[in-house]
């Protein structure tokens, strides 16, 4: 498989099915955990989850970059 096409399709993976269910997973879980927790806790789950979406993303890009094998 190209680069490009890898490319392509982990975009459209991220785009499309990752970022909408971690946004809709992150926020459902807010609403639960936060409505009487104390600033610090607000604070430390908004940091990590504004870190944590990344990491599938991270996990990705060595196959997307990984040389296409020789036939």
């Amino acid at each position: 498989m190209s680069r490009r096409l890898k490319t392509l399709i982990a975009a459209i993976l991220i785009v499309f099915f990752w970022l909408p269910f971690y946004a809709l997973l992150i926020m459902g879980l807010a609403w639960h955990v936060l409505p009487g927790a104390p600033w610090y806790v607000a604070l430390l789950f908004y940091a990590l989850a504004g870190t944590l979406w990344i990491v599938p993303i991270g996990l990705s890009l060595p196959w997307m970059y990984r040389e296409p094998a020789k036939r």
